[in-house]
């Protein structure tokens, strides 16, 4: 893929994610040598010279990447860094862009663009990339190559999501996209399909017959901060349901791809997504974080949810009957994404217990943050004693395991991989789409039922007693195996 150098070009590049993520990803894959003949291009409407913005990115590396900065190691990478300022709504100054990528490539170069820009500004940034003459791409294989990366949120639902993809294809092909979701590159969630798909002990048991049901958690304890203004016109499920758990959830629970080859990966993410039954009403559990409309930004008497937990069904084969509850909030007890695959209690005790609740299920929990890793909970007999019996975990930590390697993180790999021109750990137009379509009713059900209360729980908790009601009623509650802090002891099973 990568047979000619390559140009990287940054719109928004004076903003927080260029200096927060971007920019520290790349230095950190040249410092490992795993980036090609290089130029990073950064533009926006901020006035820089080349040297200025070199600064300005200096100082965010600094601030937020300072254990990885070398002093000779930017001195040299910082030279292929190149400023051009330009307004995404001005036509003329794409032109005046692609005329300063002439100069500065020399040479035929391949294209990587990243749209780090607020969704308002994608369609009209795209048209503008295609007037100007900055997407189109010769088809043979030895032509210089032209991807676009797109941040989320893609779109707001299912119509405008659709309506930006039908703007994208108009200039680019869908092999030329590279759609991002940041939860795909946390090395845990990269691990789940080697896990599933590369050890025999676990595929056999991976379905209806074994596990009872599969719990999905994502977990934040900062509240909506500066984002209020873009929260509130959004909620939680379009800022974590239609993207980061729809993705975790395609990942544990697909098919096996007949290789690890993209389109055969993503074809199976897409099929199950397809497979999940819509979601009721009666099971879901919205909530709002005591306070959250005194944010600046957030209408007086919000009803916008900072908080779900829902329950859903996958029509198919492998999963019929299995229930999946999912959550996700602003200002919970901790941070945390943790998959949890309970299974089934044995079908016949032995061991004298007078009540089949004392025994614990096995549990296998996948920590994708902050400690990431991979419990299994099972059962042991306490020594010195008949049959007494005692819940045990057997851990694996990243960390700890590999202590000579430090985690990448999302935005490094990811980048990597779209400079690879391998789209695996990237949503598809039709993943999307699909994802929309099952949370677009659920959302309008929501607000079909406005007059109803919204359930409101205290900062620092985990979230609305309805949440844990909704698995009160299947006889289940939440689980939480990572980390063995305190505060994440399971409590005992409660008892119709």
């Amino acid at each position: 893929m990568n047979i000619h150098p390559i140009t990287i070009v940054i719109f928004g590049a004076s903003g927080d994610l260029t200096q927060r993520k971007l920019v520290p990803a790349l230095f950190n894959l040249f410092q490992k040598d795993r980036l090609p003949e290089t130029r990073i291009i950064g533009t926006s409407r901020s006035i820089y010279s080349h040297e200025q913005f070199r600064e300005h990115l200096l100082d965010g590396l600094m601030k937020f990447s300072p254990g990885s900065f070398h002093q000779e190691s930017w001195d040299v990478f910082s030279k292929n860094i190149f400023y051009q300022p330009g307004d995404l709504a001005a036509e003329d100054d794409f032109h005046n862009l692609a005329k300063a990528l002439e100069k500065l490539e020399e040479k035929p170069s391949n294209r990587l663009y990243y749209l780090a820009i607020s969704p308002e500004f994608y369609h009209q940034t795209i048209l503008n990339l295609g007037k100007a003459g900055l997407a189109s791409q010769d088809q043979s294989k030895s032509a210089p190559w032209k991807h676009v990366i797109i941040e989320k949120p893609f779109g707001k639902d299912l119509k405008t999501a659709q309506e930006l993809n039908q703007t994208i294809h108009q200039v680019f092909a869908e092999e030329q996209v590279y759609r991002i979701d940041h939860y795909l590159g946390k090395e845990t969630a990269q691990n789940i399909l080697l896990f599933r798909f590369a050890n025999t002990i676990f595929e056999p048991v991976w379905d209806r017959r074994y596990i009872d049901n599969i719990q999905i958690t994502v977990a934040e304890s900062v509240d909506v901060g500066h984002r209020a203004g873009y929260y509130d016109k959004a909620g939680i499920l379009r800022d974590m349901f239609q993207n980061h758990l729809f993705q975790l959830l395609s990942l544990v629970a697909m098919e096996a791809p007949a290789s690890f080859n993209a389109d055969a990966i993503r074809n199976e993410r897409v099929k199950l997504l397809r497979s999940i039954r819509p979601v009721l009403r009666e099971d879901s559990a919205p909530g709002q974080y005591m306070g959250y409309c005194d944010a600046d930004g957030v209408a007086q008497n919000s009803r916008t949810p900072t908080f779900a937990a829902l329950k859903l069904y996958i029509d198919n084969w492998r999963w019929k009957g299995v229930p999946f509850y999912l959550r996700s909030g602003k200002s919970l007890k901790r941070k945390a994404t943790e998959i949890t695959i309970e299974f089934q209690k044995p079908p016949h005790l032995m061991f004298g217990l007078s009540d089949p609740d004392e025994l614990t299920p096995n549990i296998l929990s996948i920590c994708i943050q902050p400690d990431e890793g991979i419990h299994l909970k099972f059962e042991a007999k306490e020594p010195d004693s008949e049959q007494n019996m005692r819940a045990v975990n057997m851990e694996f930590h990243y960390q700890r395991f590999f202590d000579d390697v430090k985690l990448p993180g999302a935005y490094e790999r990811l980048l990597s991989e779209a400079i690879a021109g391998d789209p695996s750990l990237f949503t598809r137009s039709d993943g999307i789409e699909t994802a929309w379509q099952i949370i677009d009713p659920l959302i309008q059900s929501w607000e079909d039922h406005s007059t109803d209360e919204l359930a409101v729980y205290d900062p620092g908790s985990w979230g609305p007693v309805e949440a844990e009601d909704l698995l009160l009623k299947d006889n289940r509650f939440w689980r939480m195996n990572c980390g063995l802090h305190e505060d994440c002891i399971e409590p005992a099973p409660i008892k119709e």
